[in-house]
């Protein structure tokens, strides 16, 4: 098993080092937050504060690149369930859970590929500084966040039955999952409805894990440090169960198969 995981897993990792001029425009999304929102927001703030809004929303930034980038990776699932790989996959002798795994650990790492870009991109604008962060809490909580979102992902791939589909219900996903969370602003300050959204909404947990970890956003971070990761971990355990649970239901391999076959029987 571990052949056929490290086989399709090494596919994956090629499919997402080719594609480099995706990963140079993953770039872009998270310059444009930082500096025409974080820098027309703070616009309208006290003077004093402009300055301080951009620091606040590094974390949130930094999540919002594993969202993205590990949310987008999982189209490669969708895609293999069209093109006909899936088909191939289930009928081998690879059990169907390792296939999820395979999934999971390559959105996960390309994810913290795009990360380890934003980094050094931060460092070098001087927006983050190597004796600000925590390396060890900050590693763990990126690498924690990536594999959450990785399964958000991947529930959100196994569901779609076409790439129309998937772009509908990740626009469904992602953009509720990013807004109502602690990335732009503290959790405690929304209004209750929002407030109690967004403590149910685990990438919460994952930006507030990542402030943990940059002194400059210590100060506001929302939930204990322990909470965080406990929550990050629970949910990552259900998606990716439940994410291997629907890809080994009948309904599920029965459409797969029915496509290779042509509906024949």
């Amino acid at each position: 098993m571990l052949i056929a995981l490290n086989a399709v897993l090494g596919r994956e990792l090629k499919k997402t080092f080719r594609q480099k001029s995706r990963l140079l425009a993953s770039m872009v999304r998270p310059m444009i937050w930082l500096f025409v929102i974080g820098g027309g927001i703070g616009s309208i703030m006290p003077d004093d504060s402009h300055q301080n809004y951009q620091n606040a929303i590094i974390p949130g930034i930094l999540g919002m690149t594993l969202l993205f980038g590990s949310m987008l990776s999982a189209l490669s699932t969708v895609y293999d369930k069209e093109s006909g790989v899936m088909r191939m996959l289930i009928i081998s002798p690879m059990p169907s859970y390792a296939v999820i795994l395979s999934k999971l650990a390559s959105s996960t790492l390309a994810g913290l590929l795009q990360i380890i870009m934003l980094c050094v991109l931060l460092f070098a604008l001087q927006k983050l500084h190597f004796n600000q962060i925590n390396w060890t809490l900050f590693i763990f909580s990126l690498f924690l966040t990536a594999i959450a979102c990785a399964a958000l992902g991947l529930i959100t791939a196994v569901v779609s039955k076409s790439l129309d589909n998937f772009a509908a219900i990740m626009n469904f996903v992602i953009f509720p999952v990013f807004f109502l969370s602690g990335a732009l602003y503290p959790v405690d300050n929304l209004p209750t409805i929002l407030h109690w959204i967004a403590v149910a909404n685990p990438f919460t947990y994952g930006v507030d894990l990542i402030k943990h970890s940059i002194a400059i956003t210590q100060e506001s971070t929302d939930f204990p440090l322990h909470v965080d990761a406990l929550v990050l971990g629970a949910f990552s355990i259900v998606a990716i169960g439940f994410a291997s649970w629907k890809f080994t239901q009948e309904s599920t391999l029965a459409t797969l198969i029915n496509k290779l076959t042509g509906g024949k029987r």
